[in-house]
């Protein structure tokens, strides 16, 4: 059984590279399917956010995980990226590396924000659509779900978290904040109607903003998330009006082009009267054309702008580190225990089927020898033989169960092997 992962994140991956390298919810499917194309038995989970895109494989004894190096060359095929463009910006590892890489990114221990709680329902997304597209397994499922045990005893055990900070909170917080002193009388947009912006939603509606219109491509999902605010829909084909009338926009959608290039910019700018405007373009790839920003009266942040406020953010947290740290080696390390256990499934069940053959083959005999015993002299005859054959087992047994925890037990299996004459 063999683990591989390669991908890049925000403090390796510049922006204009990460926005190219961006997986869309239907592109992460397609890649999926084509992965399992070109790897065929092997399993699989892709996961892509504004900060990060990694992609985890798994494969049994017949079919190891492909190399990292493969995973890049894959990942580079998807996007249309020169390889040689990627490989440099791109991390990758095998086997215990990778469960200690991903029980920290689901710990939010690698996110922009230290502790922020939106990793874990990012991962727990993509286990999903790999569940959904036929690309999860076994192997990937136990370690999936390992990862989110992990997580969620960094947040109980732990003060990592507990301010529950997140990008959207550091982009409300830090940088609207520092533009405006008040939300209570500026108009807001909102474009895209998803979990990044429902969550900086909630973070304005805490500093006081109740004036809100949603724009999204889907008009129902306007519709829906407007209804539960009390704010307004409006159509992504009126946005032009609706720069002109806002004084702070937030934009979260999953387009690949610009939803505001500088010429639609443009055409809103005269009728604003020089008012501030406050962007916050969380997408990635970016939502406005970044020249918007050099325009008089505009204070534009990309994600990547909130890298400073996030820095003093994990500043704070970093006594929280070393204890989330031991909690994920702990999980790390019991998680390849069971995994090398695991390994030793197939010659335990040739020494107990080896052993139960030969006890019904004397149980047999005996029977024979004792024809006068009733049925139940036969049943406790039959249980003592089991509960001998199961106490001798037991020391080899707990011997590898023991060995498993320091890795993969090799020596221990092959001296059972040979001691026991068991065959492949």
């Amino acid at each position: 059984m063999t683990l591989a992962f390669a991908g890049g994140t925000h403090r390796t991956v510049p922006l204009d590279l990460r926005e190219r390298l961006a997986f869309s919810a239907d592109q992460v499917a397609e890649a999926l399917r084509r992965f399992r194309d070109r790897f065929p038995g092997r399993e699989v989970v892709l996961l892509s956010t504004c900060n990060r895109v990694e992609l985890y494989a798994a494969g049994g004894a017949d079919s190891a995980a492909p190399s990292p190096g493969q995973i890049v060359s894959f990942l580079a095929e998807c996007r249309g990226i020169d390889e040689r463009v990627l490989a440099p910006v791109l991390d990758g590892d095998r086997d215990e590396a990778v469960v200690r890489h991903l029980f920290g990114v689901a710990s939010g221990l690698d996110s922009m924000v230290l502790g922020e709680p939106q990793i874990l329902a990012q991962v727990k997304q993509a286990w999903a659509v790999a569940q959904d597209s036929r690309t999860a397994g076994p192997l990937t499922g136990d370690l999936f779900q390992a990862a989110l045990r992990t997580a969620k005893r960094v947040a109980s055990e732990t003060a990592l978290g507990r301010e529950r900070l997140s990008i959207p909170s550091v982009a409300v917080n830090d940088f609207a904040r520092g533009v405006f002193e008040r939300f209570d009388d500026k108009r807001v947009l909102l474009v895209g109607a998803g979990k990044m912006a429902r969550e900086t939603l909630r973070y304005l509606r805490e500093a006081g903003a109740r004036d809100i219109v949603v724009l999204n491509r889907t008009a129902a999902r306007s519709a829906e998330l407007a209804a539960e605010i009390g704010g307004r829909a409006g159509s992504l084909a009126d946005i032009v009006a609706e720069l002109a009338a806002a004084d702070l926009v937030v934009s979260t959608t999953g387009a690949s082009q610009p939803v505001v290039t500088l010429d639609a910019f443009r055409q809103a700018e005269p009728r604003r009267g020089g008012r501030a405007l406050v962007v916050l373009d969380l997408a990635v790839p970016r939502d406005f054309d970044p020249r918007i920003g050099t325009r008089p009266g505009v204070w534009l942040t990309a994600i990547d702008d909130l890298a400073a406020a996030c820095d003093a953010n994990r500043k704070s947290r970093q006594r929280e580190v070393p204890a989330a740290l031991a909690i994920v080696d702990e999980e790390a390390r019991r998680f390849m225990g069971d995994l090398h256990h695991r390994s030793t499934a197939p010659v335990i069940e040739r020494l107990r089927a080896g052993w139960s053959e030969t006890g019904d083959a004397e149980l047999e005999r005996l029977f024979r020898r004792l024809p006068g015993l009733d049925e139940a002299a036969r049943d406790e005859i039959r249980q003592a033989f089991e509960r001998y054959a199961a106490k001798l087992l037991h020391p080899p047994l707990k011997s590898l169960r023991t060995a498993s925890h320091s890795g993969p037990p090799h020596g221990l299996l092959d001296a059972l092997k040979r001691l026991f004459d068991l065959k492949d």
